[in-house]
């Protein structure tokens, strides 16, 4: 869905409107969210956000999962393969599933570690610990209560943060804020901005930790782009990739956005690649936005001439995050 500009602004008369709704939704948001989830068997360390949107969750969990295969775990992640097909439990394979039937966020998670694509969460991590996960990353599943997590992070933008504060519909909170809060164990906050500086006070006065991180473009792929570009992006908050390709010194003339998880059509993609070649630009989207291409023939061609800008998380307090993941491991 394509996320209304009113989320993002102090609450107004659509907000109040919708509020109504809203408070069935976050009603039954923090009845899933208060159940006593099963234990996995292994520790469960849980990415997610308090909101609808793009805020750097699965950088977030990749990051994560790298430090504990390098403290010597077999991390498995686990995720409900948003905007896929498969019900699951399914292992996914990197080089023969596509994006439509696992999602974009399961394919590139694939490429990092072994991932199990399940909606029942606790199936899910019941077939990472048959096939030898001694930890379980969950990318999303802050709200999901079915499974008890060992230890959650929220990930939360520095210049939207929570928005205008009210639960979807009326704004892009996932469920009541002091019911995320209460479940959560600690809170990234990344970018520049101020946009969080109040769900992070509140973090703080709970006495939970507040880290920073930012996301670091992969240099050598940003350096091989010499010309300026059409970016495009159908990811929660395109805004933030075409601010991290500037910021890595690329010249973005045009800007298409997307909504989040958008399977691109044959018309789309024509329409893309004609718009830059009427101007002699290069083509630039994301890693998410090229998975999401693989195996549609109709697509080969947008693929080919598109660059990918990855991306990396780096956070700041990268020693605080290790010593508490360290704790969950119970070394």
């Amino acid at each position: 869905m394509r996320e209304p500009g009113f989320w993002w602004r102090k609450a107004g008369p659509m907000s109040t409107l919708l509020s109504p709704l809203g408070a069935v939704y976050g009603s039954i948001a923090a009845q899933r969210m208060a159940r006593n989830g099963a234990r996995a068997g292994v520790p469960v360390i849980c990415v997610g956000n308090f909101t609808l949107g793009g805020a750097g969750k699965t950088p977030t969990a990749i990051a994560i999962a790298r430090m504990l295969a390098a403290a010597g775990e077999h991390v498995f992640f686990l995720t409900r393969g948003y905007g896929g097909s498969e019900a699951g439990p399914k292992r996914v394979d990197a080089h023969a599933d596509v994006a439509a039937r696992v999602g974009d966020e399961a394919l590139l998670l694939a490429h990092v570690a072994p991932t199990i694509v399940a909606r029942d969460r606790v199936a899910g991590a019941a077939l990472a610990k048959a096939q030898g996960a001694s930890v379980v990353v969950m990318d999303d599943g802050l709200q999901n209560g079915s499974i008890e997590k060992d230890f959650a992070l929220a990930v939360a933008d520095a210049r939207r943060g929570i928005g205008n504060g009210c639960v979807f519909p009326a704004g892009p909170l996932r469920a009541p804020l002091g019911t995320q809060l209460a479940r959560s164990n600690a809170l990234l906050v990344v970018g520049e901005g101020k946009g969080a500086d109040a769900v992070a006070a509140e973090m703080r006065r709970r006495g939970k930790a507040v880290w920073r991180g930012r996301l670091e473009p992969h240099r050598e792929s940003a350096g091989a782009i010499t010309r300026p570009v059409l970016a495009f992006a159908g990811i929660g908050d395109p805004d933030k990739f075409f601010a991290t390709a500037e910021a890595a010194g690329i010249r973005v003339v045009q800007r298409r956005a997307f909504p989040d998880h958008h399977i691109f059509s044959a018309e789309e993609a024509a329409g893309l690649l004609m718009a830059a070649d009427s101007e002699a630009l290069a083509l630039l989207t994301t890693e998410k936005d090229r998975a999401r291409m693989t195996g549609d023939p109709a697509l080969a061609g947008l693929m080919q001439r598109a660059h990918v800008l990855p991306v990396t998380m780096e956070i700041a307090e990268a020693s605080e995050l290790g010593a508490a993941l360290a704790k969950v491991r119970g070394s």
